[in-house]
């Protein structure tokens, strides 16, 4: 049986293809510039296709976040809004993941998903490297 080796811990090969939260920076260090949250974005966004390569579910916490401080009125990141639903939902969607891909990069948020992941016993990965392999990957 193949084994992964995170922060000192082995564990099997999945069985089933993880539902892993990718966390990183996304509003941190960018004094609100929409420019540059929209590229924090996309290098979370850089992480997705490794993952289901590998035969996982990439998810990234902004996915879900962003429409539904859209529909509850909020006009971004910025809006007094965004403290209601940002993190509660990288929170509520922790309760739903296998494992966290943590980026570089100072996050608040991002260091809060892998608090989380840690006392839920779920692995956190450095490196998509780190990452289990489906041992078949159906595309």
């Amino acid at each position: 049986m193949f084994m992964s080796t995170v922060a000192g811990m082995t564990s099997p090969t999945p069985s089933r293809p993880l539902l892993i939260l990718i966390a990183g920076p996304y509003a941190s260090g960018t004094g609100g510039d929409p420019a540059l949250m929209q590229r924090n974005l996309e290098r979370l966004e850089e992480a997705a296709w490794p993952i289901f390569a590998a035969g996982h579910i990439p998810m990234i916490g902004e996915w879900v976040a962003l429409p539904v401080l859209r529909s509850a009125g909020g006009h971004g990141p910025l809006d007094p809004l965004a403290t209601e639903v940002m993190y509660p939902t990288a929170q509520r969607l922790l309760q739903h993941c296998d494992a966290v891909l943590r980026l570089p990069g100072g996050s608040r948020g991002a260091d809060q998903d892998v608090a989380i992941a840690r006392e839920r016993g779920l692995p956190v990965y450095s490196t998509i490297a780190e990452i289990p392999r489906m041992p078949e990957i159906s595309r």
